[in-house]
């Protein structure tokens, strides 16, 4: 079981099935959609992944309500240890900060309590509010990986890898 997490706006806990409902919408909703599409059973989807011991969901919750998930995972070949980080957060939370705080708590998290010294991030390239939202933290473009991911249309778009030392962790 994982621990539950408290940032300055919002807390990380370990998500469950019965967040799957709030969660499901949220991926749903164009602007999620987007960048974080999935296959036509997004339940079935995010049900797997909660039962995969390898990818940790965290529910992202403020002010009571789930708001979005932040999940992590980790590389832990000796040579080449890091844990990597995806996030989403329901388009009536934007802009308001809860975004960093949560790649924020759990970056800090996966520094100090698990030993990480190298954290990544892949956003799309085109996400210019995501990208701005992990450079608040502190992580930094690496570089482009070109027609990394699909596209809802069915094209391809480029993928922005940004990572983070643990020494340049920002504090907001």
């Amino acid at each position: 079981m994982q621990t539950t997490l408290h940032g300055s706006q919002v807390t990380l806990r370990p998500a469950t099935a019965g967040d799957l409902p709030d969660l499901v919408r949220i991926r749903r909703t164009p602007e999620v959609y987007r960048w974080w599409r999935g296959g036509k059973d997004l339940t079935a989807e995010m049900t797997d992944d909660l039962g995969n011991p390898e990818v940790h969901m965290l529910a992202i919750e403020h002010a009571g309500m789930v708001t979005g998930a932040v999940q992590w995972s980790a590389e832990e070949d000796p040579d080449y240890r890091h844990a990597s980080i995806d996030i989403f957060l329901d388009p009536a939370a934007h802009g308001h900060g809860l975004g960093s705080d949560a790649v924020r708590t759990l970056a800090r998290h996966l520094i100090s309590d698990h030993g990480h010294h190298r954290l990544v991030i892949d956003p799309a390239a085109g996400n210019a509010a995501a990208i701005a939202c992990y450079r608040k933290v502190g992580f930094r473009p690496v570089g482009v990986m070109r027609r990394y991911e699909r596209s809802p249309d069915g094209g391809w778009h480029d993928g922005l890898l940004m990572d983070l030392l643990a020494d340049e962790l920002t504090e907001g």
